[in-house]
């Protein structure tokens, strides 16, 4: 089998090598490449055309300056630094965009439209760079008119969203953008418009009533550590909403839960305290908190939740589901929604007939568990929540209904939440499983 071959044979069966990847568009720093911000910046079927046109290049000059233009507008776009820049200097701007401007008008007077076709001017060519060059021109004044749209924007929303909560809360600046940009994927779409960092649980349903009044979507974010990309924005009309500052941590209490008659140890915390920090507080009080992610050490209590969170000790209690008692959130209407276990079995919840789950909704207008709106009962067979011979199903989002729990924040924002506590068995036993390669 080690037998030698001849080069000949061994050359015949390698595959043909990949085609370079293009990479023309200048200060192209990101993960896109040049035919998917083409298609961003000059419609879907413009690389096409570009393609056509690189086969019957001369010079390559006029190639050079329209991804110049490009580059100049894509450089631009993805980095907040340089477009609060632009905004702050109108007379830079009008530099810039005068220059896109000329190197078009360069490329237009290269054109010779008027030499005859014996003189080897090809008419369909001509075409082709007529039609790029319009969809170039419109690519600039849509960037031109981002600036004016972009400053409109930011005085309405801090109009707005200053009614509500501080100023400084309110962050418009690079850093912030650049911050809440991606998560644990590093996976970067759009920077959002603005990110929310509210001061407490309160001011976040009239947050998000604002933010529905002004257009822009919102992604919930806590710690930044979820690897679904459940907190990176999509759109550049978004307004990411950091929970962090929620980081109030209750004691260790003795209660009796909806449905039970013992009582039974839980802990209330606010969506931003990090995981570790319950941990700890459980520990020092002689329990177990039962969601322990691998990034316990910058998660957050809202993450969990919203991913449906596990860990090392989801084995003996389960995920986050089937250790929460109660959670409070906003939902899409900008109303608080609180949801408590009705008779927690305190294990795992596929271990149970049928699982119930009160629901109280609250006008949003006033304070958490001010002013009731309505309520309902959830009851739902304990199996649906996981799948025979897989355990956490991740693909289900939907969870036979139940809000917040395994949603990555998509109906509504997790503010809060009550766990319960585990005692750890009196006496373990440790297995030690080796495997071979």
């Amino acid at each position: 089998m080690n037998a030698p071959l001849a080069s000949h044979i061994l050359n015949g069966a390698m595959p043909p090598a990949a085609p370079a990847r293009l990479r023309e568009i200048p200060y192209n720093y990101t993960s896109f490449s040049d035919r998917e911000i083409v298609g961003r910046l000059l419609g879907d079927d413009a690389w096409s055309l570009l393609t056509d046109l690189r086969g019957e290049r001369r010079t390559g000059r006029s190639a050079r300056m329209l991804y110049e233009v490009l580059g100049d507008i894509w450089v631009v776009r993805r980095n907040p630094y340089l477009q609060d820049d632009l905004l702050d200097n109108p007379k830079r701007r009008k530099q810039l965009i005068e220059a896109l401007h000329h190197r078009l008008g360069e490329i237009d007077r290269r054109r010779e439209p008027d030499v005859p076709a014996e003189a080897g001017h090809d008419p369909h060519r001509d075409e082709k760079v007529v039609g790029l060059l319009a969809r170039a021109r419109s690519a600039i004044a849509a960037f031109e008119g981002e600036f004016d749209q972009t400053a409109m924007m930011r005085k309405q929303a801090q109009k707005v969203l200053g009614r509500i909560t501080a100023r400084d809360n309110i962050k418009f600046d690079g850093l912030s953008r650049v911050s809440h940009v991606t998560d644990a994927t590093d996976w970067r779409v759009e920077y959002p418009f603005v990110v929310l960092t509210p001061d407490s649980e309160d001011e976040i349903a009239a947050l998000v009533t604002a933010c529905i009044e002004l257009g822009l979507t919102i992604v919930p974010r806590g710690g930044g550590t979820g690897y679904t990309g459940g907190a990176i924005p999509l759109t550049w009309k978004s307004a990411v909403i950091n929970t962090e500052k929620f980081d109030k941590l209750g004691k260790v209490e003795s209660c009796i839960l909806p449905g039970l008659t013992e009582p039974v140890a839980v802990i209330h915390a606010g969506a931003g305290v990090v995981t570790k920090r319950v941990s700890e507080a459980a520990e020092a009080a002689g329990f177990v908190f039962a969601v322990d992610p691998t990034s316990a050490e910058a998660s957050c209590v809202g993450g969990n939740v919203a991913m449906n969170a596990g860990g090392k000790k989801a084995v003996l209690w389960g995920t986050a589901l089937d250790n929460l008692a109660w959670w409070r959130m906003v939902d899409p209407d900008g109303n608080w929604l609180e949801v408590s276990r009705l008779e927690h079995n305190m294990g795992k919840i596929h271990d149970v007939e049928t699982a119930r789950f009160e629901l109280k909704w609250f006008d949003g207008k006033g304070k958490p568990g001010e002013r009731l709106l309505k309520t309902e009962t959830l009851e739902i067979k304990g199996r649906v929540f996981r799948k025979e011979g897989l355990g956490k199903d991740v693909t289900d989002k939907f969870l036979a209904g139940l809000p917040g729990i395994q949603k990555e924040g998509c109906d509504g924002l997790i503010t809060s939440a009550r766990w319960v506590l585990h005692r750890m068995p009196r006496h373990t036993r440790t297995v030690c499983m080796e495997f071979f390669g």
